[in-house]
C-alpha cells in the first residue's frame, strides 16, 4: 500500500512540475508539410508494411535452398 502511494505521489508531482510541450509554438526553420488524409494514412501505416512483409516472405520462400521434406 505504501509503495503504491509513493508511486502515485511521485507521478503526480512529476506531472504537476513538468512544463507544457509548447507544441503550438513554431520554431525557426519549422516548415510542416500538408497533412495526410485517411486513405494516405492507412496506405502508409497499414498497407505498406503488410505488402513489404509479403514481399520479403515471398522472396524467402522462393529463394529457399533447403531440401524439401516428403
Amino acid at each position: 500500500m505504501r509503495a503504491g502511494a509513493v508511486a502515485a505521489g511521485t507521478t503526480l508531482m512529476m506531472l504537476l512540475m513538468s512544463s507544457p510541450a509548447l507544441a503550438l509554438t513554431r520554431d525557426d526553420g519549422d516548415d510542416p508539410g500538408p497533412g495526410l488524409n485517411v486513405l494516405e494514412t492507412l496506405g502508409l501505416y497499414v498497407a505498406a508494411p503488410i505488402v513489404l512483409f509479403l514481399v520479403i516472405a515471398g522472396l524467402v520462400m522462393v529463394l529457399d535452398k533447403s531440401e524439401k521434406q516428403a
